[in-house]
């Protein structure tokens, strides 16, 4: 398994309309493609609290590559994302890394 993490900045007082996507649009659009969350979390403490932080389960990197390209590619995607955007953008940056548990993890 991997874990891929993925932390969202947003442009200041944009949080409420990033949670809202996932919540309302990208969850679905997810269980379509058969992307597997593994958690959210919003930042309680830290450098800043405009941050959305998830992770994604994938069998290996070629089945992050299909699934997530599949999900980018989608004209609903791209047309709710735009829709959600409307009142301008709503992410500043975004970080991702990908992690493979070791062999003494919690989580394999």
């Amino acid at each position: 398994m991997i874990l891929e993490m993925r932390v969202y900045r947003c442009l200041p007082g944009r949080l409420p309309a990033l949670q809202n996507r996932f919540a309302n649009t990208t969850l679905k659009l997810w269980d379509k493609h058969g992307i597997k969350q593994a958690g959210f979390f919003t930042t309680l403490v830290g450098t800043s609290n405009q941050e959305l932080t998830y992770f994604l389960a994938w069998d290996s990197l070629a089945d992050r590559d299909k699934k997530w390209n599949a999900f980018q590619a989608d004209p609903e995607w791209i047309a709710k994302r735009a829709e959600s955007e409307k009142d301008g953008p709503i992410v500043d940056n975004i970080v991702n890394q990908l992690l493979l548990p070791t062999a003494y993890s919690s989580v394999k």
